[in-house]
C-alpha cells in the first residue's frame, strides 16, 4: 500500500515547504494555525474560470458562504429524470474544503475548485461551513448537507441539472461528504448525492493502524495534527461514535450513491480511505478506489507541481463526468 519511497517530484515540494521551517499545525493555537494556513495559501487564481460569483445562503446555524466557479463551457444534458420534471442544466459539484474541521476557507481550496470545474466541466460550488472548536460537531455536518440541498433546489436558478448535483471533499471535507450522503439516506425528503468523489478522506479514529503508524511524523500531516483535529471538533468522547462524524462507525454503508474515494501510501489516513472503499463495495455502494502508493496526503493540491498528482485529479474529474 505504500510505495518504498515518496515520489521524486512530491518530495522536492514537501522539501520546499519544510525549509520554511513552520511549525506542525499541532504545535499552534487555533488563531495561529488560521493565520499560517492564510499565507501559505495565497496566491493567483488558477487556472481560469469563466465566471467567479460569492454569495451566501441562509443555513442551519446562519448564513453559509459559497463561491461559484463556472467552467467556460458547462455542459447542459437533460436525464430522464429531469426531462419529466422539464428541467436541464449542467452538473455541479458543492465541494467541502479540509482543514481538520478546524482550519479552511474558501480561499484555501480556490486552487482545487478551479481545477475540478475545468477538468470536469462542472459548476463547482464551494461552502464555507463553520468551524470548530467555536462551532463543534455537528455544525459542519448541517451545513453541509444545507449545502447540497440548497443548489438542488436553486438548480434552476444556477443553470444546474437537479439530478447531477454531486458531493465532493477533501480530507475533513471528505468526511462531510460522506456524512451528506448518509443523512440523505437517512432523511427521506432530503436531496440525496449524484455521487460522492472523497479525496483523502477523514473516515475513522483509530490512531494505531498501520498507516498511522508508519506516517505518523507525516509529510504533511502527522498523528498528532490529526488527534489535535478530533479534539477540537468532537464535543465529547460520546460524538465519536456518531456516524456522522466518523463515517467508518455505521453500521451500514450501502446504498450511498456512487464514490470515488483517493487514498495516498505516505498518507495517515490511508488506511482509513482503504477500509471505507472496502465497505461501500462489500455493502452495496459503488465505489471506484484510485490509490497512489507514493503520494502523500493534500498531493491534488499540488497538480501544478506533480505529475501524478496531476494525473490524479484528472481521473477523478473523469469520474464527475462520468457519474454525474
Amino acid at each position: 500500500m505504500r510505495a518504498d519511497e515518496l515520489d521524486a517530484d512530491l518530495a522536492a515540494a514537501v522539501a520546499e515547504i519544510e525549509s520554511l521551517g513552520l511549525p506542525g499545525w499541532s504545535d499552534l493555537s487555533v488563531a495561529a494555525a488560521r493565520d499560517l494556513e492564510d499565507g501559505l495559501f495565497s496566491g493567483p487564481p488558477e487556472p481560469p474560470v469563466a465566471e467567479v460569483r460569492d454569495m451566501a445562503f441562509d443555513g442551519p446555524h446562519g448564513e453559509v458562504p459559497l463561491r461559484i466557479y463556472r467552467p467556460e463551457r458547462a455542459e447542459t444534458t437533460t436525464t430522464a429524470a429531469s426531462d419529466a420534471a422539464g428541467a436541464s442544466g449542467a452538473r455541479a459539484l458543492v465541494h467541502l474544503h479540509g482543514g481538520g474541521w478546524t482550519l479552511g476557507t474558501l480561499d484555501s481550496v480556490d486552487g482545487i475548485c478551479r481545477e475540478l470545474a475545468v477538468r470536469a466541466d462542472a459548476v463547482v460550488v464551494s461552502a464555507d461551513y463553520r468551524l470548530a472548536p467555536e462551532h463543534p460537531f455537528p455544525v459542519a455536518v448541517d451545513e453541509a448537507a444545507a449545502a447540497v440541498e440548497w443548489v438542488v433546489e436553486t438548480a434552476g436558478a444556477l443553470g444546474v441539472d437537479p439530478d447531477r448535483v454531486g458531493v465532493s471533499g477533501t480530507s475533513a471535507g471528505g468526511a462531510l461528504a460522506v456524512a451528506a450522503s448518509l443523512r440523505a439516506r437517512e432523511i427521506g425528503d432530503s436531496p440525496t448525492p449524484a455521487g460522492q468523489f472523497l479525496l483523502y478522506p477523514i473516515a475513522g479514529r483509530d490512531f494505531e493502524t498501520d498507516s498511522y503508524r508508519e506516517n505518523a511524523d507525516g509529510p504533511l500531516l502527522t498523528r498528532a495534527d490529526m488527534r489535535w483535529f478530533y479534539e477540537r471538533y468532537l464535543r465529547s468522547p460520546v460524538d465519536a461514535a456518531n456516524p456522522y462524524a466518523v463515517p467508518l462507525r455505521a453500521t451500514d454503508l450501502g446504498d450511498l450513491p456512487p464514490a470515488t474515494v483517493v487514498t495516498a501510501g505516505f498518507d495517515p489516513l490511508r488506511d482509513d480511505g482503504v477500509a471505507l472503499a472496502e465497505r461501500f463495495d462489500r455493502e452495496g455502494t459503488p465505489v471506484r478506489h484510485r490509490h497512489y502508493p507514493a503520494m502523500a496526503h493534500g498531493f491534488c493540491s499540488l497538480a501544478d507541481r506533480v505529475p501524478t498528482a496531476e494525473t490524479a485529479l484528472s481521473a477523478v474529474a473523469a469520474d464527475v463526468r462520468e457519474r454525474l
